[in-house]
């Protein structure tokens, strides 16, 4: 395999320079932003969560990656670009699972692990609809899954996963629009993705970081 074989996988690329898809490549700095806000609530709210700071630095390796995938746009900058971001949804599916429905860890584990076998058939099914957006639509159904777990127990916490599982919805809807509008709209809306998604990624480490803190229900 040719790692460094370049990839066009965005609207706005039309060549194969680094600063192809400006766009793209500038607002990964949503993610950093996240990071760094989130890494703000952490010191002051829960210091000594330490799946919280992991996760806060897999928002940050996300912004890095996809800055590297979105400038570099090869195979080795792609897997940069999806690493980070499957840990995110898998670390954090775990550790949901474990605090906010007071599952054993051995059995969040074991939810975890059936997701992530789960992930490609169910993706496979939403392709028709979604094309290359299909990976991320049984995350998408998480949220709303546990969200919906939760709120018998919790509602005030419930209500801020659905929130970031109806800003990770109108992402998506973005992510999926970049091919089918670029003949209309040049630069695609995939930097709407970025902006959509740094958000998502906040909404659900302020969610984790105020529930440990027992601020979730103010």
């Amino acid at each position: 395999m040719n790692w460094t074989e370049q990839l066009n996988h965005y609207c706005e690329r039309l060549g194969p320079g680094f600063w192809a898809e400006p766009a793209n490549a500038v607002t990964n700095l949503a993610f950093i932003v996240a990071a760094f806000v989130g890494f703000s609530l952490w010191r002051r709210h829960a210091p000594d969560d330490r799946m919280a700071l992991a996760l806060i630095v897999i928002v940050f390796l996300t912004g890095v990656g996809s800055f590297l995938f979105h400038t570099f746009a090869n195979r080795w900058s792609m897997l940069a670009d999806v690493i980070p971001i499957a840990l995110f949804i898998h670390v954090y599916l775990f550790v949901a699972l474990n605090r906010f429905l007071a599952l054993h860890w051995a059995v969040a584990l074991a939810a975890t692990v059936a997701f992530f076998v789960a992930t490609p058939p169910l993706g496979g099914l939403a392709a028709p609809f979604v094309g290359s957006s299909a990976g991320y639509v049984p995350a998408l159904a998480a949220i709303f899954v546990v969200g919906a777990l939760v709120l018998r127990r919790d509602a005030g916490l419930a209500r801020g996963i659905f929130a970031a599982g109806v800003v990770f919805a109108v992402s998506l809807t973005f992510r999926t629009l970049d091919g089918p509008v670029c003949e209309a709209f040049a630069p695609g809306t995939h930097f709407l993705w970025h902006l959509l998604n740094g958000t998502v990624l906040f909404l659900l480490l302020r969610v984790l970081i105020r529930h440990r803190a027992g601020l979730h229900r103010a």
